[in-house]
C-alpha cells in the first residue's frame, strides 16, 4: 500500500503542467517552512498586545516552538541511521523526482525515514497550536501539505511523512510541560526588564485626543480662588 500510494501521488506530477511541478517543488523545499516561520512571527506580534500574564505564557510557547523543531530534527538523525531506509527513487523505477538537488536540502540524506521537512513543519505547527489555537490549526494544515508535497516530489514514501508528523508532534507535546516550566521564569524576567520587555509585551501608548479638543489643564491656585469667588 505504501508503494502504490507513492506511485499514485507522484504519478500526478507526470500529468500536471510543468509550472505546477515547479511550484510544488519550491513549496515543499522552502515555501511551506517559510510560511510557518511567518505564522510564528505573526502570533508573536499579536501576543505582545495581550495582558502581561497571557503575553508571557504565549511568548514562552513561541520560544519553545523553534527549539522543539530543532530538537526533533536532531532526534531524526540517529533514527534515520538506525532504520536505514533508502530513498524511494533508489529502489523503485518510474518515479519522477522533482527536486534535482534533493541531497542539499533540510535533513536530506541517502535515507528516507523519517521526512526531515515534515518533522520540522509539524513541530512548528503543533508548537504554534500550544501558543495559539487558531493559528496552530493553520500551521498543522501547512505541515500536512508539506508531507503531501514531499511524496509528490518523489523523495519520500507516505510512511516517511506519517513518521515525520508523529515525531514532530511527540517531541513538542511530550517535552512541553518541562520546557515551558523552565522557560517561563526566563521569559518573565525578560518581560520585567526595561530594556528587553518590549519583546514580550508592547508598552502602553497614550491615546490621542479627538481633533479640536485641547488637553485639560489645572489652573494655578490663585486663579482657581478668583474663579470660585466670581461664581459665588
Amino acid at each position: 500500500m505504501d508503494v502504490s500510494l507513492l506511485y499514485e501521488v507522484n504519478g500526478a506530477a507526470r500529468r500536471a503542467p510543468s509550472w505546477l511541478d515547479t511550484a510544488v517543488s519550491l513549496a515543499g523545499e522552502y515555501g511551506i517552512l517559510l510560511a510557518l516561520v511567518l505564522l510564528v512571527l505573526w502570533c508573536w506580534r499579536g501576543a505582545r498586545r495581550q495582558d502581561e500574564t497571557t503575553a508571557a505564557d504565549t511568548f514562552t510557547a513561541l520560544v519553545w516552538t523553534p527549539l522543539a523543531a530543532g530538537l526533533a530534527l536532531l532526534v531524526n538523525v540517529p533514527l534515520r541511521e538506525f532504520v536505514g531506509r533508502q530513498r524511494p527513487f533508489r529502489q523503485h523505477e518510474g518515479l519522477q523526482v522533482l527536486d534535482p538537488g534533493w541531497g542539499a536540502g533540510l535533513g536530506n540524506t541517502e535515507y528516507s525515514f523519517v521526512s526531515g521537512h515534515t518533522t520540522v513543519a509539524m513541530a512548528l505547527g503543533v508548537g504554534l497550536f500550544v501558543a495559539h489555537r487558531r493559528l496552530g490549526l493553520a500551521g498543522i494544515g501547512l505541515a500536512l501539505l508539506e508531507g503531501l508535497c514531499r511524496v509528490y516530489m518523489g523523495v519520500h514514501y507516505p510512511t516517511d511523512v506519517i513518521g515525520g508528523l508523529a515525531l514532530g508532534t511527540a517531541v513538542v507535546l511530550v517535552l512541553a510541560p518541562l520546557a515551558l516550566a523552565l522557560l517561563n521564569p526566563l521569559v518573565r524576567a525578560v518581560a520585567a526588564s526595561p530594556r528587553f520587555g518590549r519583546l514580550v509585551r508592547a508598552g502602553e501608548r497614550a491615546r490621542p485626543l479627538p481633533l479640536g479638543l485641547a488637553q485639560p489643564q489645572t489652573p494655578p491656585a490663585g486663579r482657581r480662588t478668583q474663579d470660585n469667588d466670581l461664581a459665588a
